[in-house]
């Protein structure tokens, strides 16, 4: 009973928090003609509400694609659809067709706040709370502090209610996706994961490790007895719940198909905004966007992503653990962010998920990458005069992250889940005994860089020969983190044993 009385006032202090969010500026305030993503969410609203189903992916004299074209799964224009029901009870004026555009007032301001609300209060927030009082071998303490610090990390908060997206939908899909898995609640995990990648295409970051630790189960409990009957039943639920919502668009093969144009934006090329992966990073020293054609960057991108997330799934294929499978999500998600082609800087968000589901069992390194991750969007943040709620929220995450996980404390290898990599390396060089104080230097030094440039950013203008400068260098800064994370994840999972003890479970 006292577990669930500090539950609640966890999930209280998140949505203080996001609600105070809430009350600064969006993307795109004041901003004609294309505002921002505050502009596009209202958009698709009026768009799905006044065209026909077939006329929401196709450009047209009521629907101009080139104006925030809807560009994400069906799932997605459903749900703007509700909302456009909601708004036209409200106010008629906020989804009228062409008249609404870039339509502004503290009313309707505080009417997309709230669909942001309670969406997160619907999906996303109750998936995170039963996530952590499902922890096992976990303090109620720790249970407590999980919650907290992942309902108080600072980058959806600064996407969902300052910037203006629904990623919580898509996340919180995911979660329970998790938690089906974790608890061989195997169907509902399918039906999640499916909802997921419906409501956005990046989700297939989560989705394929989901279906290679699904494949695992099925092999290891022989295709001849439960493992083909839970195969063919997790196959019918994802048959089923894409055909659902795909339905409308599979009349004719020509909506199906511009539907999958509009959800895989090639024409746009390797990368378009300063985004912290390795094609933009790589950018500076070699324009490999105007060396090479569409297709070969295409091609590349590809091979680079297959190959770099290849490694962990079979890990998780042949020896599926809930422990692999939560890291895998990890690697699998950074490996897209990395390597994947037209990467928004904003997708950082689908690997901060995982890593939050891991803060309770390598708290130093998720804190540090949920650190990474919130100041790789620092440009977009600042565009969107975010400065001030951006300190405030990192700060107080920092804090929650302080008091209820020793991570400056506990940081031997076995803490940090690399004692199977350093006796493995041992054997070769016994005098490898210096990687925590490797971890903590490099630590304390990326810290000290993201405050250093955080300030650089703020306070001083850029050269007039280089006006990109400090969003490169975030840029940059960010994306060798995120190797390093990469390769850090992918330790713990191929040096994970099949038979390895202490693990940190969900029941």
């Amino acid at each position: 009973m006292e577990k669930w009385y500090w539950m609640t006032i966890v999930v209280l202090v998140g949505l203080t928090v996001r609600w105070t969010v809430s009350l600064n500026s969006y993307s795109g305030a004041g901003k004609p003609p294309m505002f921002g993503d505050y502009e596009a969410q209202r958009h698709w609203q009026e768009i799905t509400f006044n065209l026909p189903i077939k006329q929401w992916y196709f450009n047209s004299s009521d629907n101009n694609l080139q104006y925030w074209g809807l560009d994400y799964p069906p799932l997605t224009a459903y749900h703007s659809l509700l909302c456009a029901y909601v708004a036209k009870f409200i106010n008629p004026d906020w989804i009228a067709l062409h008249t609404s555009r870039g339509y502004e007032s503290r009313e309707h301001k505080l009417f997309m706040r709230t669909t942001v609300l309670i969406a997160d209060l619907l999906i996303y927030i109750p998936a995170v709370v039963l996530y952590c009082y499902c922890l096992k071998e976990t303090s109620t303490k720790k249970k407590i502090g999980s919650a907290l610090c992942i309902l108080l990390y600072p980058g959806l908060i600064l996407i969902d209610y300052g910037h203006f997206q629904y990623n919580s939908v898509s996340l919180g899909f995911a979660l329970w996706g998790v938690l089906g898995v974790s608890c061989d609640w195997d169907l509902l995990g399918s039906l999640a994961f499916c909802l997921a990648l419906n409501y956005k295409q990046m989700e297939l970051y989560h989705s394929l490790p989901f279906f290679c630790f699904l494949l695992g189960k099925c092999f290891k409990k022989g295709l001849k007895g439960k493992g083909f009957g839970l195969l063919i039943k997790a196959a019918c639920t994802v048959v089923a719940s894409f055909l659902l919502c795909w339905l409308p668009f599979f009349t004719e093969r020509e909506q199906a198909l511009q539907v999958l144009r509009r959800l895989f934006p090639v024409d746009r090329g390797l990368f378009e905004d300063k985004v912290a992966n390795i094609w933009c990073s790589f950018s500076v020293f070699l324009k490999i966007k105007d060396i090479l054609p569409r297709h070969i960057q295409l091609a590349i991108s590809f091979c680079f992503t297959f190959l770099s997330l290849l490694p962990a799934c079979i890990k998780l294929t042949l020896q599926p653990s809930s422990k692999v499978f939560r890291f895998t999500l990890a690697s699998c998600a950074l490996s897209f962010f990395l390597f994947s082609f037209q990467v928004h800087e904003k997708s950082i968000l689908l690997v901060s998920l995982p890593v939050c589901l891991v803060l309770n069992e390598i708290p130093l390194m998720s804190t540090w990458f949920l650190l990474v991750s919130t100041f790789s969007m620092l440009p977009l943040l600042l565009k969107d005069e975010l400065l001030m709620p951006s300190i405030v929220t990192v700060v107080a995450f920092c804090t929650a992250c302080t008091t209820f996980f020793p991570i400056f404390e506990k940081t031997s290898e076995e803490e940090l889940q690399l004692r199977p990599f350093a006796i493995s390396v041992r054997k070769c060089f016994p005098r490898f005994t210096f990687l925590p104080r490797i971890i903590h230097y490099l630590f304390f030094s990326s810290v000290i860089t993201m405050v250093l440039l955080t300030i650089l950013t703020v306070t001083l203008d850029p050269p007039e020969k280089l006006p990109d400068l400090f969003s490169v260098l975030v840029c940059f800064v960010s994306c060798m983190n995120f190797l390093f994370f990469l390769v850090y994840f992918n330790i713990i999972i191929m040096w994970e044993s099949k038979n390895g003890r202490n693990r940190k479970k969900i029941k």
